[in-house]
């Protein structure tokens, strides 16, 4: 098969590499789309590896066909068309995996609809709805509102019930998590989003942040009593300094979250988990991945490209086979 291969020189490469052996509980998919994720750019540069036992290409969700399957694996057969949370491999024309970590592609969908939904769905929920048990009716801000994060994060935290508010760096960014459901979108490069929030509302009960130290006061500062933050990105650094005493008196939690890392077990416990509250919402089309563009796997270094520079509203997409 063919991978996407990262050389010293950080330079990407199509090319042929060994294909991947399927375990009794796995299955082999034949990737037809998969996405680019700020993690790729991570690893890509030298500062994410993969866990122990992942695949060694970039990639953490992926749509296909099953080729194969595992002596153990009843559920699913060879032929269904599927989507997947990734630990890595997407890059690649075939990928194994745990068989409890598919989900089916509903009818009707293209595979790079598919792509668009896996790690950026299951990212969001997990840390509004695990991690900070956002309620109905609680105010949520959602950093980076126009990425496929926090695209996803908007719809997910308004069919809740949850009021959201967003920041982007775009007036055309802002504009689209609005559509999306936000009530108040503050575009950062013009405005200091605390205090157009601290103007719209009494403050909000969680802050899902990609940004980190920058925003660390100002995020504390707008929590309400018992509010919690947490932290899935680190793009201003990952220093800065604290005033505890708001964090004692407003009985704060701060949360650090990854999803890559997560145990299988644990990880099939967050799938099962979405699909329960979120699936029929959208196999419906009440809730839908919003996708940028889409770019042939052969362009990979350009779909990186315009991740890394912040061009994109929603997802970026590679087409791996049609």
């Amino acid at each position: 098969m063919k991978a996407i291969v990262v050389d010293e020189a950080q330079k990407l490469h199509w090319q042929e590499v060994e294909a991947p052996d399927c375990a009794a509980d796995q299955v082999l998919v034949d990737i037809h789309a998969s996405a680019v994720n700020r993690a790729d750019l991570l690893q890509r540069a030298g500062h994410y590896p993969p866990p122990p036992g992942a695949s060694p290409y970039m990639g953490l969700e992926m749509s296909g066909v099953i080729s194969a399957i595992g002596q153990q694996v009843s559920n699913w057969k060879v032929g269904d068309r599927v989507l997947a949370l990734l630990s890595g491999g997407g890059y690649a024309e075939q990928v194994v995996l745990p068989a409890d970590h598919l989900l089916a592609l509903p009818t009707g969908w293209d595979f790079t609809t598919g792509a668009a939904i896996p790690e950026v769905f299951l990212t969001a929920f997990v840390n509004l709805f695990l991690e900070a048990q956002l309620a109905p009716g609680e105010v949520v801000l959602v950093h980076g509102g126009a990425s496929g994060v926090g695209t996803a994060a908007i719809q997910l935290a308004r069919a809740a019930g949850a009021r959201v508010l967003a920041t982007a760096g775009t007036n055309a960014k802002t504009e689209r998590c609005l559509q999306l459901g936000a009530e108040l979108a503050v575009n950062y490069r013009e405005h200091d989003f605390a205090d157009a929030i601290l103007d719209h509302c009494d403050g909000v009960d969680v802050v899902l942040d990609i940004n980190a130290a920058d925003y660390l006061d100002r995020n504390v500062r707008l929590l309400k009593h018992k509010g919690r933050l947490i932290f899935i990105a680190l793009l201003s650094g990952n220093r800065a300094e604290l005033d505890l005493g708001q964090v004692l008196g407003k009985r704060l939690r701060l949360v650090g979250s990854t999803l890559r890392s997560r145990p299988d077990s644990e990880k099939s416990a967050i799938i099962n988990a979405f699909y329960e509250r979120f699936w029929a919402l959208i196999t419906k089309g009440e809730i839908k991945p919003v996708i940028e563009t889409i770019f042939p796997i052969e362009h990979t270094d350009q779909a990186q490209q315009m991740l890394a520079e912040n061009r994109n509203i929603g997802k970026v997409i590679l087409k791996v086979r049609d």
